[in-house]
């Protein structure tokens, strides 16, 4: 497998080097909004630590994301009014990965709504922050 490459675009993300509409941080994991959703509240939960990808994270970072992920899941489903939530997580080229640190998606779903295509188009920063803001709303009112 390929080592992890510190150029990536979560990386300069963590350093602060390119911006992100943030939803949530600990010690451990920063959640914050898709560019490129797919669904409206479509959110992403990357470990701070590196690491590639599922093939190479250290157990508690492996652990810590996937807590977040369920935290952001639950908001979202009140935030969005969802009918279900999709989680994706990819592993390498073949298995769809794009972003070569680990990440989580978390999708708001509607019943009979598809997710949209990946065209590469962004979302208007205000679009993105006014789901974050919905996001962080439902977050604040309950515990971690």
């Amino acid at each position: 497998m390929p080592a992890y490459d510190p150029s990536n675009v979560f990386a300069k993300i963590l350093r602060g080097e390119l911006p992100c509409v943030k939803i949530c941080e600990d010690d451990r994991t920063l959640a914050f909004m898709d560019i490129m959703p797919r669904a409206d509240g479509h959110a992403l939960v990357i470990p701070k630590a590196p690491s590639r990808n599922l093939l190479d994270i250290g157990p508690e970072d492996l652990a810590a994301i996937h807590v977040a992920a369920q935290r952001i899941a639950r908001a979202a489903m009140q935030a969005f009014d969802a009918d279900g939530i999709t989680v994706q997580q990819f592993n390498e080229s073949a298995g769809g990965q794009v972003v070569f640190h680990t990440h989580v998606h978390i999708l708001p779903r509607h019943d009979g709504v598809p997710l949209r295509p990946h065209t590469g188009d962004m979302a208007k920063p205000d679009v993105l922050e006014a789901h974050a803001a919905r996001l962080r709303a439902v977050l604040e009112r309950v515990a971690p």
